[in-house]
């Protein structure tokens, strides 16, 4: 499966601006994929207002990446603001290559150092979903630091687990090394997509990267507004798994 990370530079809180910039990125730069990948609250940034920008599942940003995976027949993973019976989400949302809602993840683990959870509510449940055959975990940001949550993906097997993020700079070298440890304990590809730039705080360097089920970075992006193309290979979890076969021997206390 070809995998495309968008590694980009939200204006802050800014949606219109960043569909602009999105598009110009898309036209000049994209080459045909599977899956394209955007980071965590793709349109505003982390913004802790939700009030203003939250949607409903099927609201104008939805329209937006719709669009986009139905003109470039390739599934897509985006990050948007969901409100839904007055409480707020920090969600994924899985849109196929016919533009169709597939499935939503709700941020199971609100970010509380910089206060997330006061303004946003926790998701109920993990999430996966199905890509080209693939089984697909999903993840937001700081659900990384939780390896109990990617545990449960493992028990079911999945080959590819997603996470998007607005991770800053000056925790970096957790984020890489946090990927390569998911990835190493659930034998299977782990894909981060982060942002660059600056926001109103802090600043983002990106990574985006994708790490085999071995650990081993197959590629990843550093500093720059970009698009980054990695083909990842189902058979090579497989085979892994089945050379070392070290998750039948998780013992859940």
């Amino acid at each position: 499966m070809i995998t495309a990370l968008v590694q980009y530079d939200p204006e802050w809180e800014d949606k219109e601006r960043n569909k602009q910039k999105l598009n110009w990125l898309l036209e000049n730069n994209f080459k045909q994929a599977d899956l394209l990948i955007f980071p965590e609250m793709t349109l505003t940034g982390f913004t802790m207002s939700p009030e203003k920008f939250s949607e409903k599942e099927n609201g104008e940003s939805f329209d937006f990446f719709s669009e986009i995976a139905s003109k470039y027949e390739c599934n897509i993973l985006a990050g948007l603001i969901i409100e839904q019976k007055g409480s707020y989400f920090n969600s994924l949302l899985h849109i196929d290559k016919k533009g169709k809602l597939v499935t939503i993840y709700k941020k199971l683990h609100p970010f509380s150092y910089s206060k997330e959870d006061k303004y946003y509510s926790k998701g109920d449940n993990p999430v996966t979903t199905k890509i080209e055959g693939w089984n697909v975990g999903l993840t937001i940001c700081y659900d990384l630091r939780f390896p109990e949550l990617y545990r449960l993906y493992a028990k079911e097997r999945t080959e590819l687990i997603v996470n998007i993020a607005n991770w800053p700079v000056t925790r970096i070298e957790h984020w890489k090394t946090l990927l390569k440890a998911r990835a190493i304990e659930n034998q299977c590809y782990i894909i981060g997509v982060n942002r660059v730039g600056n926001g109103p705080q802090l600043a983002y360097n990106g990574f985006c990267s994708v790490i085999d089920p071995m650990g081993v970075e197959v590629i990843s992006g550093y500093d720059e507004e970009k698009i980054i193309l990695a083909e990842i290979n189902k058979d090579e979890v497989s085979s892994i798994r089945k050379e070392l076969p070290f998750l039948d021997d998780i013992h859940l206390i």
